[in-house]
């Protein structure tokens, strides 16, 4: 089965994520500057979130440039991502509106962790389907980035109930090392043959 349904479904989903999030940001009664102060909270959020579900979605992008086919196993990993993306609004407002409170930063990384259990899974059908000569398994690799997101996620959830700044530290290191181009898939897309 081609792959160019489940890209355009996936961008089409996350697209809308990315909408509803900004939708949550409400303008303030006032009209100077001081009256934004009060949304900062709620603004920061957003803005982790933004890079969080554009990350995704970039990655995404640069992995499915890599595999040749899907299969029913891949459109349900799919799926199953784009469901824990999808709750991304409203942990996000639960968060922001809730000025970092414990138990919402807290929920705010369990969805991040099944994300990244999602996107886990995901990689894991494409390899089963592509198999481990395969390009896709060649860009793959070891996945040290995402595994060791998986493990600040799972760290961050309890950490949360020892100090909210110690969670919202993880989840804003982990996005700041997706930052950095992952160029395993961008790579393995160019170069098919190496």
């Amino acid at each position: 089965m081609g792959k160019g349904r489940v890209e355009a479904f996936s961008d089409g989903v996350i697209a809308i994520i990315i909408t509803i999030m900004v939708l949550e940001l409400k303008v303030p009664h006032g009209e100077d500057l001081k009256a934004l102060w009060p949304l900062l909270p709620i603004f920061l959020t957003y803005v982790l979130s933004f890079i969080n579900v554009g990350l995704y979605w970039n990655n995404l992008h640069n992995m499915f440039h890599t595999v040749q086919r899907v299969d029913g196993a891949v459109l349900w990993a799919n799926l199953h991502l784009l469901f824990w993306l999808s709750l991304m609004p409203f942990t996000t407002a639960f968060m922001g509106e809730n000025r970092f409170a414990t138990e919402p930063v807290a929920l705010y990384g369990f969805d991040l962790a099944m994300c990244a259990v999602a996107f886990t899974i995901l990689e894991r059908c494409l390899l089963k389907l592509h198999g481990p000569d395969s390009g896709f398994a060649r860009a793959l690799g070891r996945d040290f980035k995402g595994w060791l997101s998986l493990i600040c996620y799972f760290l961050a959830v309890p950490l949360a109930f020892v100090s909210e700044w110690i969670s919202v530290a993880l989840y804003v290191f982990v996005a700041a090392m997706w930052l950095v181009p992952d160029r395993r898939f961008a790579r393995q897309a160019s170069h098919p043959g190496g």
